[in-house]
């Protein structure tokens, strides 16, 4: 009898256990492949590295899947830095419902992806466990983040979309903000093969 109590009590365990963390139900893995589509600019196609950033690509696709995305801005804009969107505000201050485990290096999380040119990775607050919806596509490369931010992709095809935004796109100040009847749209983005 105590022998079947144990054993219930360790499948209970197991069965409750299993995914009840943050971040860790339904894990993706491999490439991961996607389409950002920009009105008036174009298609920008990327891989993105659920092995290296597991959390952050499950997140992304996540919401990808839900639409999240489409309709939404590119809200800060650096010539020579990166193009930051996925705001529901489009200011800079908004999110999904949820946030993710910063996975980088000075979070403890190993990531070797360098935020090199056509490299996306995740916006976040001063907290490293901030990330939401936000992302970037870093335009020149930026190697100062690398440890601090969690890169999860690149940019496979496309990389002129960037430049012509970084190029064309009117910001307000040095931070690159944009204003709302200026930001570049994002149609949608949707899982290519």
């Amino acid at each position: 009898m105590k022998k079947l109590l144990v054993a219930i009590i360790i499948g209970l365990v197991l069965i409750t256990g299993c995914g009840s963390k943050k971040g860790s139900d339904n894990m993706l893995s491999g490439k991961q492949k996607i389409a950002i589509e920009i009105e008036n600019y174009g298609v920008i196609k990327a891989e993105l590295d659920a092995d290296v950033a597991p959390i952050t690509v499950t997140n992304f696709m996540k919401l990808v899947d839900e639409k999240f995305y489409d309709g939404l801005t590119f809200h800060r804009i650096i010539d020579g830095f990166m193009i930051q969107g996925g705001d529901p505000k489009g200011d800079g201050t908004g999110g999904s419902d949820e946030t993710i485990k910063g996975e980088f290096t000075n979070n403890g999380v190993e990531n070797n992806i360098s935020h090199k040119r056509g490299v996306i990775s995740m916006a976040r607050s001063q907290d490293n466990d901030s990330a939401s919806s936000q992302f970037f596509i870093v335009h020149k490369d930026s190697t100062y983040l690398d440890g601090e931010y969690a890169a999860f992709g690149h940019v496979t095809e496309g990389m002129e979309i960037v430049d012509k935004i970084c190029a064309d796109v009117k910001v307000e100040d040095n931070n690159g903000t944009v204003l709302k009847e200026n930001q570049p749209v994002i149609k949608s983005i949707k899982k290519i093969k």
